[in-house]
């Protein structure tokens, strides 16, 4: 079994999903994302939300603001935008950048979200840490690589 969970973990802004990290102009790190609890048993199954996940200078976390917006076929598409565009306007001046921030897991509607670390399932495994709900980005060894897994 390798090493343990990271301490910290770095993201790099991009194109795909993690197009809003970055920091403030008070020098907190931010992730604006939207995780999602995948629809498994039926087509209404599931759940989307904005979370804007919010750390201190040093990559603490400090705190979660979520939104749910019930299931991808019947959510009000327009009204998930408007919220994830007010959240990135809540956070004034940014500036997109590479973040380093610690894990966390918190739970919120039932779901649990968050960096949350997986531990390996045998000796042959790694540690990995998912971004959830929705486990849709993936982060392993080494930690400040900033490359994940989708």
């Amino acid at each position: 079994m390798k090493n343990g969970p990271p301490s910290r973990l770095a993201i790099n802004h991009d194109a795909y999903h993690a197009e809003h990290v970055g920091r403030t102009a008070d020098g907190r790190q931010f992730f604006l994302t939207t995780p999602f609890e995948p629809a498994i048993r039926r087509e209404d199954d599931g759940q989307e939300f904005v979370a804007l996940y919010l750390f201190d200078a040093d990559g603490r976390f400090l705190e979660a603001r979520i939104d749910a917006f019930g299931p991808r076929t019947r959510m009000d598409r327009a009204a998930r935008r408007a919220e994830y565009d007010a959240r990135l306007k809540e956070l004034g001046e940014v500036t997109f950048t590479r973040i380093e921030v610690e894990p966390f897991a918190i739970n919120r509607f039932g779901t649990t979200f968050g960096l949350v670390p997986r531990e390996p399932e045998d000796d042959d495994d790694v540690w990995w840490v998912t971004l959830e709900p929705g486990d849709y980005m993936a982060f392993t060894e080494p930690w400040d690589s900033v490359e994940y897994d989708t």
